[in-house]
């Protein structure tokens, strides 16, 4: 596995949600990429000049648009690329995810590998398993077992961080992921996901009831200004953010909750969680966007007592990737996955099931 070129700025070009993942990164949930401290005699000048001279490789365009997207600090603010850079100002470039220049250590950490060939593998990330080693999560990682599982292997690099990675989930959501073993079928395959021609399902216990069984939600995701850590939607028709596009099918109604299926037509950072959140319906224990918390039903002592059994049943966002579907790099064959809920999951679906049949026959 020869080591990937390596752009400072080739985040906006990542559609899937290679970057979607709560990893344990920086307070403002990125990682400084680069630091430069204007001098005592600095002239007065835009920030997007002052870093595109010292950023030889980064056109200046990628810059402005690295600002537009909060990535540019000066003094550990946010700005914008007409921000007047002055004597003694700290301007940093952050971004989604780590340096590069760091090595994976290789783990004995077991691999749930359900499809394996010469070109990629499969494999079931079990919740709670962050992807990519960051800032407080640098070990027991996904890459930590893949580099051990890969360490044999004619042209394999420790030091490049992403390995075949093609795409990546949250530490606490569970599911599918390809992971390409040489650059080619990695390159293959991130063209699909570049260009949506790849499938994907996931399965997810949200709160409320909806109005129809099946609907489609547009809103632009970016970071929430106020809280870096979490995403924020906003209006399809603005200039803040990324368009994002999810499908959704309520496959069960479950009293105060619905079992739905999620498809992405994009894959943009915690896209299905702000998402439904955005629309009042929060996936079930997920913290971070208002899931934690009873949101639907009676103030009985005995349904907050059943809740709260769910949440210490399944203590993550109730969100599985279940399907996953790409055209082989190698042979151009369709290949199709399908993944068992994890037992969290299942026990929690299966106790709102139970719950609803019991107010069904009271």
């Amino acid at each position: 596995m020869s080591q990937s070129s390596y752009d400072p700025l080739d985040y906006e070009d990542e559609e899937d949600d290679f970057q979607d993942e709560d990893n344990g990164s920086s307070e403002n949930g990125l990682y400084e990429h680069f630091r430069f401290v204007a001098d005592p005699g600095q002239a007065l000048m835009r920030a997007d000049k002052f870093l595109h001279d010292r950023l030889k490789r980064v056109s200046r365009n990628r810059i402005q648009l690295a600002a537009e997207a909060g990535y540019v600090f000066a003094n550990n603010q946010a700005i914008k690329s007409s921000y007047k850079v002055k004597p003694g100002d700290v301007l940093t470039l952050c971004l989604t995810r780590p340096r590069a220049e760091f090595e994976i250590i290789p783990q004995d950490i077991p691999l749930d590998i359900v499809y394996e060939d010469s070109y990629l593998l499969v494999v079931n990330k079990p919740a709670g398993m962050v992807v990519h080693p960051g800032h407080g999560n640098y070990s027991d990682t996904l890459l930590n077992a893949l580099a051990y599982y890969f360490q044999n292997q004619p042209g394999y690099v420790s030091k490049d961080p992403r390995l075949g990675l093609v795409h990546r989930i949250d530490k606490d959501t569970s599911g599918l992921l390809v992971v390409a073993k040489t650059d080619d079928a990695k390159a293959h395959l991130a063209n699909q996901f570049f260009h949506k021609t790849s499938a994907r399902t996931y399965r997810a216990l949200v709160w409320g009831r909806f109005d129809s069984p099946e609907g489609t939600i547009e809103g632009n995701i970016a970071r929430d200004p106020k809280d870096r850590v979490v995403m924020k939607v906003f209006a399809p028709n603005s200039e803040i953010g990324k368009p994002a596009i999810t499908h959704y099918t309520v496959l069960e109604e479950l009293a105060f909750t619905s079992w739905i299926e999620c498809r992405l037509e994009t894959g943009r950072t915690h896209q299905i969680r702000a998402h439904m959140s955005s629309i009042g319906h929060p996936l079930f224990s997920d913290d971070k966007y208002g899931g934690s918390k009873i949101l639907r039903g009676n103030t009985t002592a005995k349904y907050k007592q059943f809740v709260n059994n769910c949440f210490a049943l399944c203590p993550r966002q109730a969100l599985h990737a279940k399907t996953l579907g790409f055209e082989h790099p190698h042979t151009g064959e369709w290949m199709s996955f399908d993944s068992e809920l994890p037992d969290d999951m299942t026990r929690l679906l299966m106790r709102w099931q139970a719950y609803t049949h019991t107010l069904t026959n009271d």
